[in-house]
């Protein structure tokens, strides 16, 4: 018994000598919405295609980064579009802060055969009231099955 315990003791002795230590374990990230400028939607959408729309959006240093989209149902088919970024918070990292766009695509699939209407926030006005670039798209063609 003291010859199988004598190995795990060094083990345990030898890890507390080369352990980490991590003081601070609060997040170094945390997520923010960011800026829409354009969206390059098509003029109709085809029931039942998967459509890439170009999402143009400023990324506002370089401490953040896109993560992806957040789509949420306002009606039927009204969608309101965010494009979500997560921003470094290391006191270590030099962030550089020239403002940049970017273009990230968003895969849509079409379910319905009325008229999406698509609002991707684009900022907040000087109330603090979110904006939004507004866009209608058509459906053509096709019988809706729900």
């Amino acid at each position: 018994m003291k010859k199988a315990l004598v190995p795990f003791m060094l083990i345990v002795a030898c890890s507390w000598f080369v352990s980490c230590e991590v003081d601070d374990d609060s997040p170094n990230f945390y997520f923010t919405a960011l800026k829409t400028v354009e969206a390059d939607v098509p003029e109709s959408f085809e029931y039942g295609k998967t459509y890439d729309i170009e999402v143009t959006y400023q990324r506002p240093n370089g401490c953040t980064f896109f993560e992806g989209f957040d789509v949420t149902d306002t009606a039927e088919t009204g969608r309101d579009i965010v494009v979500v970024g997560s921003v470094l918070t290391d006191e270590d990292r030099a962030c550089t802060e020239a403002v940049e766009e970017v273009v990230a695509t968003l895969k849509f699939n079409v379910i319905y055969t009325k008229d999406y209407i698509f609002r991707f926030y684009a900022g907040d006005d000087a109330e603090g009231n979110a904006t939004y670039l507004e866009y209608t798209i058509p459906v053509a063609g096709g019988e809706q099955t729900n």
